[in-house]
Protein backbone atom coordinates (compact mmCIF):
# COMPACT_ATOMS: atom_id res chain seq x y z
CA UNK A 1 0.00 0.00 0.00
CA UNK A 2 1.44 3.38 -0.96
CA UNK A 3 1.26 5.84 1.88
CA UNK A 4 2.42 9.38 2.41
CA UNK A 5 1.82 12.21 4.81
CA UNK A 6 2.54 15.88 5.19
CA UNK A 7 3.48 17.46 8.50
CA UNK A 8 2.05 20.69 9.78
CA UNK A 9 4.81 22.13 11.94
CA UNK A 10 2.70 24.71 13.73
CA UNK A 11 1.16 24.27 17.13
CA UNK A 12 -1.51 26.67 18.32
CA UNK A 13 0.14 30.07 18.05
CA UNK A 14 1.91 29.34 14.75
CA UNK A 15 -0.64 27.75 12.51
CA UNK A 16 0.22 26.35 9.11
CA UNK A 17 -2.39 24.52 7.10
CA UNK A 18 -1.56 21.43 5.02
CA UNK A 19 -1.93 21.61 1.28
CA UNK A 20 -5.27 20.69 -0.21
CA UNK A 21 -6.20 17.03 0.26
CA UNK A 22 -8.23 15.43 -2.56
CA UNK A 23 -11.78 14.97 -1.30
CA UNK A 24 -13.07 11.48 -0.69
CA UNK A 25 -16.68 12.45 -0.10
CA UNK A 26 -17.82 12.74 3.49
CA UNK A 27 -15.41 13.91 6.19
CA UNK A 28 -15.92 12.64 9.76
CA UNK A 29 -14.09 14.42 12.56
CA UNK A 30 -13.34 13.23 16.08
CA UNK A 31 -13.62 15.84 18.85
CA UNK A 32 -11.57 15.02 21.99
CA UNK A 33 -7.88 15.40 21.21
CA UNK A 34 -8.63 16.09 17.55
CA UNK A 35 -10.91 19.05 17.09
CA UNK A 36 -10.13 20.01 20.67
CA UNK A 37 -6.74 19.98 22.37
CA UNK A 38 -8.41 18.47 25.43
CA UNK A 39 -10.95 15.85 26.53
CA UNK A 40 -14.34 17.28 27.54
CA UNK A 41 -14.97 14.45 30.01
CA UNK A 42 -11.95 15.54 32.05
CA UNK A 43 -12.91 19.19 31.58
CA UNK A 44 -16.32 18.38 33.04
CA UNK A 45 -14.74 16.50 35.94
CA UNK A 46 -12.63 19.55 36.81
CA UNK A 47 -15.74 21.75 36.70
CA UNK A 48 -17.57 19.24 38.88
CA UNK A 49 -14.80 19.38 41.48
CA UNK A 50 -14.77 23.17 41.31
CA UNK A 51 -18.49 24.01 41.24
CA UNK A 52 -20.39 20.91 42.41
CA UNK A 53 -18.03 18.92 44.68
CA UNK A 54 -21.02 17.54 46.63
CA UNK A 55 -21.86 15.40 43.58
CA UNK A 56 -18.50 13.67 43.59
CA UNK A 57 -19.71 10.78 45.73
CA UNK A 58 -22.19 9.86 42.98
CA UNK A 59 -19.54 9.27 40.32
CA UNK A 60 -18.73 5.63 41.35
CA UNK A 61 -22.44 4.77 41.16
CA UNK A 62 -22.71 6.44 37.75
CA UNK A 63 -19.74 4.38 36.54
CA UNK A 64 -21.63 1.20 37.37
CA UNK A 65 -24.05 2.13 34.58
CA UNK A 66 -21.33 2.64 32.01
CA UNK A 67 -19.13 5.40 30.66
CA UNK A 68 -21.85 6.81 28.42
CA UNK A 69 -24.11 7.26 31.44
CA UNK A 70 -21.34 9.07 33.33
CA UNK A 71 -20.87 11.48 30.43
CA UNK A 72 -24.58 12.26 30.28
CA UNK A 73 -24.71 12.89 34.04
CA UNK A 74 -21.73 15.22 33.88
CA UNK A 75 -23.28 17.23 31.07
CA UNK A 76 -26.64 17.32 32.89
CA UNK A 77 -25.13 18.79 36.04
CA UNK A 78 -22.32 20.95 34.62
CA UNK A 79 -22.50 23.73 32.06
CA UNK A 80 -19.51 23.76 29.69
CA UNK A 81 -18.97 26.85 27.55
CA UNK A 82 -17.70 25.71 24.11
CA UNK A 83 -16.19 29.14 23.49
CA UNK A 84 -13.72 28.56 26.34
CA UNK A 85 -12.35 25.24 25.10
CA UNK A 86 -8.90 25.00 23.47
CA UNK A 87 -9.35 24.21 19.78
CA UNK A 88 -6.72 22.85 17.43
CA UNK A 89 -6.32 25.90 15.21
CA UNK A 90 -4.75 23.97 12.33
CA UNK A 91 -7.66 21.55 12.33
CA UNK A 92 -10.22 24.38 12.42
CA UNK A 93 -8.50 26.13 9.52
CA UNK A 94 -8.38 22.91 7.51
CA UNK A 95 -12.06 22.13 8.14
CA UNK A 96 -13.06 25.69 7.27
CA UNK A 97 -11.33 25.37 3.92
CA UNK A 98 -12.95 22.00 3.24
CA UNK A 99 -16.36 23.41 4.19
CA UNK A 100 -15.95 26.34 1.83
CA UNK A 101 -15.11 23.86 -0.89
CA UNK A 102 -18.57 22.36 -0.45
CA UNK A 103 -17.57 19.28 1.48
CA UNK A 104 -19.98 17.76 4.01
CA UNK A 105 -18.34 17.49 7.44
CA UNK A 106 -19.76 15.42 10.31
CA UNK A 107 -18.68 15.53 13.94
CA UNK A 108 -18.25 11.94 15.18
CA UNK A 109 -17.27 11.78 18.83
CA UNK A 110 -17.44 9.63 21.94
CA UNK A 111 -18.38 12.74 23.92
CA UNK A 112 -21.99 13.13 24.98
CA UNK A 113 -24.33 14.47 22.33
CA UNK A 114 -25.41 17.45 24.45
CA UNK A 115 -21.89 18.88 24.64
CA UNK A 116 -21.00 17.80 21.08
CA UNK A 117 -23.96 19.72 19.68
CA UNK A 118 -22.92 22.82 21.61
CA UNK A 119 -19.46 22.63 20.08
CA UNK A 120 -20.94 22.05 16.62
CA UNK A 121 -23.23 25.07 16.93
CA UNK A 122 -20.35 27.19 18.18
CA UNK A 123 -18.16 26.38 15.16
CA UNK A 124 -20.85 26.17 12.50
CA UNK A 125 -18.83 23.69 10.40
CA UNK A 126 -20.80 20.47 10.74
CA UNK A 127 -23.87 19.21 8.95
CA UNK A 128 -24.54 16.45 11.51
CA UNK A 129 -23.39 15.12 14.87
CA UNK A 130 -22.76 11.50 15.84
CA UNK A 131 -22.14 11.15 19.59
CA UNK A 132 -22.73 9.15 22.76
CA UNK A 133 -26.33 9.28 23.94
CA UNK A 134 -26.18 8.21 27.58
CA UNK A 135 -26.54 4.53 26.70
CA UNK A 136 -24.02 3.86 23.93
CA UNK A 137 -20.45 5.12 24.22
CA UNK A 138 -19.59 6.04 20.64
CA UNK A 139 -15.95 4.96 20.55
CA UNK A 140 -13.99 2.36 18.60
CA UNK A 141 -16.21 -0.20 16.86
CA UNK A 142 -19.36 1.57 18.02
CA UNK A 143 -18.24 4.74 16.27
CA UNK A 144 -17.35 2.78 13.14
CA UNK A 145 -20.85 1.27 13.02
CA UNK A 146 -22.45 4.69 13.41
CA UNK A 147 -20.29 6.17 10.65
CA UNK A 148 -20.94 3.29 8.24
CA UNK A 149 -24.67 3.59 8.87
CA UNK A 150 -24.61 7.34 8.34
CA UNK A 151 -22.38 7.18 5.24
CA UNK A 152 -24.66 4.52 3.71
CA UNK A 153 -21.96 3.19 1.40
CA UNK A 154 -20.43 6.54 0.45
CA UNK A 155 -16.65 7.01 0.62
CA UNK A 156 -15.38 8.98 3.59
CA UNK A 157 -12.27 10.34 5.25
CA UNK A 158 -11.73 10.40 8.99
CA UNK A 159 -9.72 12.70 11.26
CA UNK A 160 -8.70 11.26 14.64
CA UNK A 161 -5.91 11.19 17.17
CA UNK A 162 -5.80 7.91 19.12
CA UNK A 163 -5.58 4.13 18.82
CA UNK A 164 -9.35 3.98 19.46
CA UNK A 165 -9.73 5.44 15.95
CA UNK A 166 -7.86 2.60 14.21
CA UNK A 167 -11.04 0.62 13.33
CA UNK A 168 -12.48 3.71 11.63
CA UNK A 169 -9.29 4.44 9.71
CA UNK A 170 -9.28 0.87 8.40
CA UNK A 171 -12.55 1.57 6.55
CA UNK A 172 -11.83 5.19 5.64
CA UNK A 173 -10.52 6.19 2.21
CA UNK A 174 -7.94 8.42 3.84
CA UNK A 175 -6.67 8.76 7.39
CA UNK A 176 -5.90 12.20 8.78
CA UNK A 177 -4.07 12.15 12.13
CA UNK A 178 -3.81 14.89 14.76
CA UNK A 179 -0.85 15.05 17.18
CA UNK A 180 -0.03 11.37 16.61
CA UNK A 181 2.64 9.50 18.51
CA UNK A 182 5.22 7.59 16.48
CA UNK A 183 3.61 4.30 17.52
CA UNK A 184 0.18 5.46 16.33
CA UNK A 185 1.62 6.55 12.98
CA UNK A 186 3.13 3.11 12.48
CA UNK A 187 -0.07 1.29 13.45
CA UNK A 188 -2.27 3.47 11.25
CA UNK A 189 0.05 3.18 8.27
CA UNK A 190 -0.26 -0.63 8.28
CA UNK A 191 -3.93 -0.59 7.35
CA UNK A 192 -4.70 2.94 6.15
CA UNK A 193 -3.59 5.50 3.61
CA UNK A 194 -2.28 8.41 5.66
CA UNK A 195 -2.70 11.66 3.76
CA UNK A 196 -2.20 14.39 6.32
CA UNK A 197 -0.73 14.73 9.81
CA UNK A 198 -2.03 17.84 11.57
CA UNK A 199 -0.50 19.48 14.66
CA UNK A 200 2.51 17.29 15.46
CA UNK A 201 2.77 16.26 19.10
CA UNK A 202 4.60 19.00 21.08
CA UNK A 203 7.56 17.99 23.29
CA UNK A 204 6.07 16.72 26.55
CA UNK A 205 9.14 17.66 28.57
CA UNK A 206 8.71 21.32 27.68
CA UNK A 207 5.02 21.27 28.60
CA UNK A 208 5.80 19.48 31.88
CA UNK A 209 8.46 22.00 32.92
CA UNK A 210 6.13 24.87 32.12
CA UNK A 211 3.26 23.29 34.07
CA UNK A 212 5.53 22.72 37.07
CA UNK A 213 6.70 26.32 36.64
CA UNK A 214 10.31 25.44 37.29
CA UNK A 215 11.25 29.09 36.69
CA UNK A 216 9.13 29.99 39.73
CA UNK A 217 11.24 27.78 41.99
CA UNK A 218 13.57 30.77 42.40
CA UNK A 219 11.05 32.14 44.91
CA UNK A 220 11.78 29.19 47.16
CA UNK A 221 15.35 30.37 47.43
CA UNK A 222 13.98 32.50 50.27
CA UNK A 223 14.38 29.45 52.53
CA UNK A 224 18.15 30.02 52.29
CA UNK A 225 18.03 33.68 53.31
CA UNK A 226 18.14 33.06 57.11
CA UNK A 227 21.26 30.95 56.56
CA UNK A 228 22.94 33.75 54.63
CA UNK A 229 22.00 36.49 57.06
CA UNK A 230 23.22 34.43 60.01
CA UNK A 231 26.61 33.93 58.31
CA UNK A 232 26.24 30.15 58.43
CA UNK A 233 26.98 29.40 54.76
CA UNK A 234 30.15 27.50 55.70
CA UNK A 235 28.20 25.03 57.83
CA UNK A 236 27.74 22.21 55.31
CA UNK A 237 25.14 20.37 57.37
CA UNK A 238 22.94 23.44 57.58
CA UNK A 239 23.47 24.21 53.90
CA UNK A 240 22.32 20.68 53.05
CA UNK A 241 19.22 21.17 55.21
CA UNK A 242 18.52 24.41 53.38
CA UNK A 243 18.84 22.73 49.99
CA UNK A 244 16.48 19.94 51.07
CA UNK A 245 14.00 22.56 52.29
CA UNK A 246 14.26 24.27 48.91
CA UNK A 247 13.52 21.00 47.08
CA UNK A 248 10.59 20.15 49.36
CA UNK A 249 9.04 23.60 48.94
CA UNK A 250 9.55 23.50 45.16
CA UNK A 251 7.80 20.14 44.80
CA UNK A 252 4.81 21.22 46.89
CA UNK A 253 4.68 24.60 45.14
CA UNK A 254 4.60 22.92 41.72
CA UNK A 255 1.71 20.73 42.83
CA UNK A 256 -0.18 23.82 43.95
CA UNK A 257 0.57 25.58 40.65
CA UNK A 258 -1.00 22.68 38.78
CA UNK A 259 -4.06 22.66 41.05
CA UNK A 260 -4.36 26.40 40.50
CA UNK A 261 -4.18 25.94 36.72
CA UNK A 262 -6.84 23.23 36.84
CA UNK A 263 -9.20 25.43 38.83
CA UNK A 264 -8.50 28.40 36.56
CA UNK A 265 -8.88 26.70 33.19
CA UNK A 266 -11.78 28.87 32.06
CA UNK A 267 -10.42 32.19 33.36
CA UNK A 268 -6.89 31.48 32.09
CA UNK A 269 -8.28 30.88 28.59
CA UNK A 270 -9.69 34.40 28.64
CA UNK A 271 -6.33 35.91 29.60
CA UNK A 272 -3.95 37.04 26.80
CA UNK A 273 -0.89 35.42 28.42
CA UNK A 274 -2.19 32.73 30.76
CA UNK A 275 -4.13 31.07 27.93
CA UNK A 276 -0.77 29.74 26.74
CA UNK A 277 -0.18 27.73 29.92
CA UNK A 278 0.10 23.99 29.15
CA UNK A 279 -3.21 22.98 30.77
CA UNK A 280 -5.18 25.93 29.42
CA UNK A 281 -3.77 25.39 25.92
CA UNK A 282 -4.31 21.64 26.01
CA UNK A 283 -0.59 20.87 25.73
CA UNK A 284 -0.71 18.74 28.89
CA UNK A 285 -3.52 16.19 29.38
CA UNK A 286 -5.63 16.77 32.47
CA UNK A 287 -5.18 13.14 33.68
CA UNK A 288 -1.41 13.68 33.74
CA UNK A 289 -1.91 16.76 35.91
CA UNK A 290 -4.10 14.77 38.30
CA UNK A 291 -1.32 12.18 38.61
CA UNK A 292 1.48 14.71 39.17
CA UNK A 293 -0.21 16.59 42.03
CA UNK A 294 -0.26 13.80 44.68
CA UNK A 295 3.16 12.55 43.58
CA UNK A 296 4.77 15.98 43.99
CA UNK A 297 3.05 16.65 47.34
CA UNK A 298 4.00 13.23 48.71
CA UNK A 299 7.62 13.65 47.63
CA UNK A 300 7.90 17.06 49.30
CA UNK A 301 6.32 15.83 52.52
CA UNK A 302 8.56 12.75 52.65
CA UNK A 303 11.62 15.01 52.47
CA UNK A 304 10.17 17.26 55.16
CA UNK A 305 9.22 14.45 57.53
CA UNK A 306 12.27 12.21 57.17
CA UNK A 307 15.18 14.58 56.54
CA UNK A 308 14.28 17.86 58.21
CA UNK A 309 13.14 19.00 61.69
CA UNK A 310 9.58 18.03 62.53
CA UNK A 311 8.34 21.62 62.69
CA UNK A 312 9.36 22.13 59.05
CA UNK A 313 6.84 19.52 57.91
CA UNK A 314 4.17 21.41 59.87
CA UNK A 315 5.09 24.67 58.11
CA UNK A 316 5.08 22.85 54.77
CA UNK A 317 1.55 21.59 55.48
CA UNK A 318 0.55 25.13 56.49
CA UNK A 319 1.97 26.39 53.19
CA UNK A 320 0.08 23.68 51.29
CA UNK A 321 -3.17 24.51 53.06
CA UNK A 322 -2.71 28.26 52.61
CA UNK A 323 -1.87 28.02 48.92
CA UNK A 324 -4.80 25.67 48.34
CA UNK A 325 -7.10 28.12 50.12
CA UNK A 326 -5.64 30.88 47.95
CA UNK A 327 -6.27 28.91 44.76
CA UNK A 328 -9.80 27.93 45.75
CA UNK A 329 -11.10 31.15 47.28
CA UNK A 330 -8.72 33.83 48.57
CA UNK A 331 -7.48 34.91 45.14
CA UNK A 332 -11.01 36.03 44.28
CA UNK A 333 -11.20 38.39 47.27
CA UNK A 334 -9.64 41.78 46.56
CA UNK A 335 -6.87 42.90 48.95
CA UNK A 336 -7.01 39.61 50.86
CA UNK A 337 -5.35 37.97 47.86
CA UNK A 338 -2.26 40.19 48.03
CA UNK A 339 -2.05 39.82 51.81
CA UNK A 340 -2.09 36.04 51.33
CA UNK A 341 0.68 36.24 48.71
CA UNK A 342 2.86 38.36 50.98
CA UNK A 343 2.27 35.94 53.86
CA UNK A 344 3.28 32.97 51.70
CA UNK A 345 6.59 34.63 50.83
CA UNK A 346 7.27 35.33 54.50
CA UNK A 347 6.33 31.76 55.36
CA UNK A 348 9.16 30.56 53.12
CA UNK A 349 11.64 32.60 55.13
CA UNK A 350 10.30 31.17 58.38
CA UNK A 351 10.47 27.64 56.98
CA UNK A 352 14.11 28.16 56.05
CA UNK A 353 14.90 29.25 59.58
CA UNK A 354 13.25 26.14 60.99
CA UNK A 355 14.91 23.78 58.50
CA UNK A 356 18.41 25.09 59.14
CA UNK A 357 17.85 25.71 62.86
CA UNK A 358 18.92 29.32 62.45
CA UNK A 359 16.93 31.91 64.42
CA UNK A 360 15.36 34.56 62.22
CA UNK A 361 15.03 38.11 63.45
CA UNK A 362 11.50 39.50 63.98
CA UNK A 363 12.83 42.60 62.23
CA UNK A 364 13.52 40.59 59.11
CA UNK A 365 10.13 38.87 59.20
CA UNK A 366 8.45 42.29 59.43
CA UNK A 367 10.64 43.58 56.59
CA UNK A 368 9.72 40.55 54.46
CA UNK A 369 6.00 40.98 55.05
CA UNK A 370 5.91 44.63 53.91
CA UNK A 371 8.43 44.13 51.10
CA UNK A 372 6.54 41.22 49.56
CA UNK A 373 3.24 42.98 50.14
CA UNK A 374 4.56 45.75 47.90
CA UNK A 375 5.51 43.21 45.22
CA UNK A 376 2.08 41.56 45.43
CA UNK A 377 0.41 44.93 44.97
CA UNK A 378 2.63 45.80 42.00
CA UNK A 379 1.64 42.54 40.31
CA UNK A 380 -2.06 43.40 40.58
CA UNK A 381 -1.38 47.00 39.62
CA UNK A 382 0.47 46.04 36.43
CA UNK A 383 -2.44 43.76 35.47
CA UNK A 384 -4.89 46.63 35.96
CA UNK A 385 -2.72 48.90 33.84
CA UNK A 386 -2.87 46.41 30.98
CA UNK A 387 -6.60 45.91 31.52
CA UNK A 388 -7.29 49.51 30.51
CA UNK A 389 -7.41 48.50 26.85
CA UNK A 390 -7.88 44.74 26.98
CA UNK A 391 -11.32 43.36 27.73
CA UNK A 392 -10.01 39.83 28.38
CA UNK A 393 -7.70 41.00 31.15
CA UNK A 394 -10.44 43.18 32.58
CA UNK A 395 -12.86 40.25 32.80
CA UNK A 396 -10.13 38.17 34.41
CA UNK A 397 -9.48 40.83 37.07
CA UNK A 398 -13.16 41.42 37.76
CA UNK A 399 -13.33 37.76 38.71
CA UNK A 400 -10.53 38.57 41.16
CA UNK A 401 -12.54 41.45 42.70
CA UNK A 402 -10.72 44.35 40.99
CA UNK A 403 -11.77 47.10 38.59
CA UNK A 404 -9.58 49.49 36.60
CA UNK A 405 -10.46 52.36 38.94
CA UNK A 406 -8.57 50.55 41.72
CA UNK A 407 -5.22 51.15 40.04
CA UNK A 408 -4.41 54.45 41.76
CA UNK A 409 -5.26 53.06 45.20
CA UNK A 410 -3.14 49.94 44.62
CA UNK A 411 -0.21 52.11 43.55
CA UNK A 412 -0.53 54.24 46.67
CA UNK A 413 -0.77 51.33 49.09
CA UNK A 414 1.87 49.30 47.26
CA UNK A 415 4.54 51.98 47.18
CA UNK A 416 3.84 52.79 50.84
CA UNK A 417 4.36 49.13 51.74
CA UNK A 418 7.70 49.10 49.92
CA UNK A 419 8.91 52.22 51.70
CA UNK A 420 7.74 50.86 55.06
CA UNK A 421 9.96 47.83 54.42
CA UNK A 422 12.93 50.15 53.94
CA UNK A 423 11.98 52.02 57.12
CA UNK A 424 11.94 48.73 59.07
CA UNK A 425 15.38 47.95 57.66
CA UNK A 426 16.62 51.33 58.92
CA UNK A 427 15.24 50.63 62.39
CA UNK A 428 16.95 47.24 62.35
CA UNK A 429 20.29 48.97 61.76
CA UNK A 430 20.06 50.41 65.29
CA UNK A 431 19.17 47.12 66.98
CA UNK A 432 21.67 45.23 69.19
CA UNK A 433 21.50 42.23 66.84
CA UNK A 434 23.32 44.15 64.12
CA UNK A 435 26.37 44.71 66.30
CA UNK A 436 26.53 40.99 67.12
CA UNK A 437 26.54 39.89 63.47
CA UNK A 438 28.47 42.73 61.80
CA UNK A 439 31.83 44.30 62.66
CA UNK A 440 31.12 47.43 60.60
CA UNK A 441 27.33 47.92 60.71
CA UNK A 442 27.68 51.45 59.36
CA UNK A 443 28.19 50.00 55.85
CA UNK A 444 24.70 48.52 55.99
CA UNK A 445 23.13 51.99 55.85
CA UNK A 446 23.96 52.16 52.15
CA UNK A 447 21.61 49.23 51.52
CA UNK A 448 18.65 51.49 52.30
CA UNK A 449 19.12 53.85 49.31
CA UNK A 450 19.77 50.90 47.00
CA UNK A 451 16.56 49.21 48.10
CA UNK A 452 14.63 52.49 47.78
CA UNK A 453 15.87 52.80 44.22
CA UNK A 454 14.87 49.24 43.33
CA UNK A 455 11.36 49.49 44.80
CA UNK A 456 10.77 52.85 43.12
CA UNK A 457 12.11 51.58 39.78
CA UNK A 458 9.82 48.54 39.85
CA UNK A 459 6.82 50.78 40.43
CA UNK A 460 7.96 53.17 37.69
CA UNK A 461 8.14 50.27 35.23
CA UNK A 462 4.71 49.04 36.32
CA UNK A 463 3.26 52.54 35.89
CA UNK A 464 4.69 52.71 32.38
CA UNK A 465 3.22 49.34 31.49
CA UNK A 466 6.63 47.66 31.15
CA UNK A 467 6.28 45.18 34.01
CA UNK A 468 4.59 41.92 33.05
CA UNK A 469 3.87 39.05 35.40
CA UNK A 470 5.52 38.33 38.72
CA UNK A 471 8.03 41.02 39.83
CA UNK A 472 10.20 38.37 41.52
CA UNK A 473 10.55 36.52 38.22
CA UNK A 474 11.13 39.88 36.50
CA UNK A 475 14.04 40.59 38.85
CA UNK A 476 15.71 37.34 37.78
CA UNK A 477 15.87 38.55 34.17
CA UNK A 478 16.60 42.22 34.89
CA UNK A 479 20.21 43.43 34.57
CA UNK A 480 19.95 46.41 36.96
CA UNK A 481 18.43 44.13 39.61
CA UNK A 482 21.50 41.89 39.42
CA UNK A 483 23.78 44.91 39.76
CA UNK A 484 21.90 46.10 42.83
CA UNK A 485 21.94 42.60 44.33
CA UNK A 486 25.71 42.47 43.79
CA UNK A 487 26.15 45.82 45.51
CA UNK A 488 24.02 44.69 48.48
CA UNK A 489 26.07 41.50 48.72
CA UNK A 490 29.30 43.49 48.66
CA UNK A 491 28.04 45.78 51.43
CA UNK A 492 27.13 42.78 53.56
CA UNK A 493 30.65 41.39 53.11
CA UNK A 494 32.25 44.73 53.96
CA UNK A 495 30.07 45.03 57.06
CA UNK A 496 31.14 41.54 58.15
CA UNK A 497 34.88 42.07 57.76
CA UNK A 498 36.99 42.51 60.85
Amino acid sequence: MRRHWKTDTAVRSRTAVPSQVPSAGLLYVDMDGTLLATDVLWELLVLLLKTRPALLWRVPFWLMKGKAFVKRQFVSHISLDPALLPYQESVITFLTRERRGGREIILATAADRLVAERVARHLGLFSAVLASDGSVNLAGRAKLSAILHHADGAAFDYIGNSSADLPVWEHASRALLVRPSRRLLIKASRTSTIEVVLCPRPPFRSALFRALRVHQWSKNGLVLVPLLLAHQVTDLERVLKGVLAFIAFSLVASAVYIVNDLLDLESDRQHPFKRLRPLAAGLMPIPVAFAIVPLAVASGLVIGVTLLPGLFAGILLLYLGSTTAYSCALKRIAILDVLALAGLYTLRVLAGAVATRVPVSPWFLAFSLFFFLSLAFVKRYSELRRAGGEGEVLDYLRARGYVVEDADLLRSVGTTSGYLAVAILALYMNSPEVHVLYRRPGALWLIGPLLLYWVTRVWFLAHRGRLHGDPVVFALTDGPSYVLAGLVGALLIVASLT
